[in-house]
C-alpha cells in the first residue's frame, strides 16, 4: 500500500534557526515586552520603506484602529471600503463609531472597483479604506487621484500586501497611511502583530499614545494621559521573530511568485474542462500572498464545503478567503442585505485560497492541481 504524501496546509511560517535561537536569547535576556527589539524592528521597517515613520503594533487590527483615529475618523463619518475582505476591516470603521460604506468588487482583480467610490462619496466621507487582497494591490494612482480630488484621508489595508508594489514603489514607501498585517499566515510574520506607516513624523507622538493607553511621560516619572488611547504594543519576542523575517522577505516572495506561476501553468492545461475562476497573473507587483481560485459551483453537484472535506481526504488543506462581510449577522443588523454587492457575494461564494508557501515545491503545486481537477470531473453536472 502507498502512503499518502504528509499533508499540506494552505499556508505555513518559515522561521529559520537563527531566529528561533533569537527568541531564546530575548526570553534569557528578562526584557520581554516592548523595548529594545522593536526599536530595532521599527528601525528595520522604516529603512524598507525608504526612511518614512513606522510603528509596530500587536496586530494589523490595532493598526487599522490607530489609523482611523490619526486620519480624524470620529461618530457619524462614513469610510469607503471593500465587503470582500476580513471582518477587521470594517470591524474597526464601526468600532470609531463611523459607518462603513460599501462598493463592490472589480470581478478580475476582486479588489474595490474604483469605477464606483467616486459615487459612494458623501458629504460625511472622511477617508477611503481599500484592501490589496491576496497581496494584489489596489491601482494607487487612481486611488489617490480620488481622494485628492474629494480632499479624503486614504488608509491602505495592506495587511496581506508586504513586499508588493505599484508602477516599481513598494507599497508602504510613498502614501498617505498604510497599514501592514504580520500574522502568522502572512508573507513575513511576527506571530501575531504589524505594522502602520505614517505619513510623517509629526503624527508619531500621536500615534505612540494611541498604541499605549493614551500615556505620556515627563521626565520627573511623572504621567498624564491625554487621548483614550488603547493597549497595542509589540513585545520583543515578536519583534525578534520580525527582526528575522523581514530580510527574507524578498526572497520568501520571489519563491511565492514562482509557485504561482506554477500554479497558472498546470491550471492552464486542464481549466478549459475545469471552469475555475483563476487569479490575475500579475508578477510584477503583487506578492501572492494567497493563490485563490472561484469554484464553477453552478457546474459541479458538491459545496464548497464538499470540495474542502475532500481536499482534506486527499491530504491538502484549503481556506476560505473571505465570505461577504455584509452578509455577516452583525452586518445586517446595520441594514445590509443580499443582494447589495452582487460580485463580492457570488465571489464570497466561490472562492477557495490553496496552498501557498515558500517551502513549496512545483510537485506540490502538481498534486494541488491534480486533485482540484480530479474532484471537480468526478462531480460535473
Amino acid at each position: 500500500m502507498t502512503a499518502q504524501p504528509p499533508f499540506l496546509p494552505f499556508t505555513r511560517p518559515s522561521l529559520d534557526e537563527e531566529t528561533i535561537a533569537g527568541v531564546a536569547q530575548v526570553l534569557r535576556s528578562g526584557w520581554i515586552t516592548s523595548g529594545p527589539q522593536v526599536k530595532a524592528f521599527e528601525q528595520a521597517l522604516s529603512d524598507y520603506f525608504g526612511g518614512r515613520p513606522v510603528r509596530a503594533m500587536n496586530s494589523g487590527t490595532a493598526t487599522l484602529e490607530v489609523a482611523l483615529a490619526l486620519a480624524g475618523v470620529i461618530p457619524g463619518d462614513e469610510v469607503v471600503t471593500t465587503p470582500l475582505t476580513w471582518v477587521a476591516t470594517a470591524n474597526v470603521i464601526v468600532r470609531a463609531g463611523a459607518a462603513p460604506v460599501f462598493v463592490d468588487v472589480d470581478a478580475a482583480t476582486r479588489n474595490l472597483d474604483l469605477d464606483h467610490v467616486e459615487a459612494a462619496i458623501t458629504p460625511r466621507t472622511r477617508a477611503l479604506l481599500p484592501v490589496d487582497l491576496a497581496g494584489l494591490p489596489v491601482d494607487r494612482d487612481r486611488l489617490y487621484g480620488i481622494a485628492q480630488r474629494h480632499g479624503l484621508r486614504v488608509i491602505e489595508d495592506a495587511a496581506q500586501s508586504m513586499g508588493a508594489s505599484w508602477g516599481g514603489r513598494r507599497i508602504g514607501s510613498f502614501g498617505d497611511l498604510v497599514s501592514f498585517s504580520f500574522h502568522a499566515n502572512k508573507n513575513m510574520t511576527t506571530g501575531e502583530g504589524g505594522c502602520l506607516v505614517l505619513a510623517g513624523e509629526a503624527q508619531a507622538p500621536l500615534c505612540e499614545q494611541l498604541r499605549l493607553q493614551g500615556v505620556v511621560r515627563d521626565a520627573d516619572g511623572g504621567m498624564d494621559a491625554t487621548v483614550f488611547g488603547g493597549k497595542f504594543n509589540l513585545t520583543d519576542i515578536a519583534a525578534r521573530i520580525g527582526l528575522g523575517q523581514l530580510p527574507r522577505l524578498d526572497a520568501f516572495n520571489a519563491r511565492r511568485r514562482e509557485l504561482a506561476r506554477h500554479y497558472l501553468e498546470q491550471f492552464g492545461r486542464v481549466n478549459a474542462a475545469l471552469g475555475c475562476g483563476l487569479p490575475p497573473a500579475d508578477f510584477e507587483n503583487s506578492n501572492w500572498h494567497m493563490f485563490q481560485i472561484t469554484l464553477p459551483v453552478d457546474d459541479i453537484k458538491l459545496s464548497r464545503g464538499d470540495f474542502i472535506r475532500a481536499m482534506a481526504q486527499r491530504g491538502l488543506g484549503v481556506g476560505v478567503h473571505y465570505p461577504a462581510l455584509h452578509l455577516f449577522s452583525a452586518y445586517r443588523r446595520l441594514g445590509f442585505r443580499d443582494g447589495q454587492f452582487p460580485r463580492a457575494e457570488r465571489i464570497g461564494r466561490e472562492i477557495v485560497t490553496l496552498p501557498l508557501f515558500p517551502a513549496m515545491t512545483e510537485t506540490d503545486v502538481e498534486r494541488v492541481v491534480g486533485a482540484v481537477s480530479e474532484i471537480i470531473q468526478q462531480h460535473k453536472k
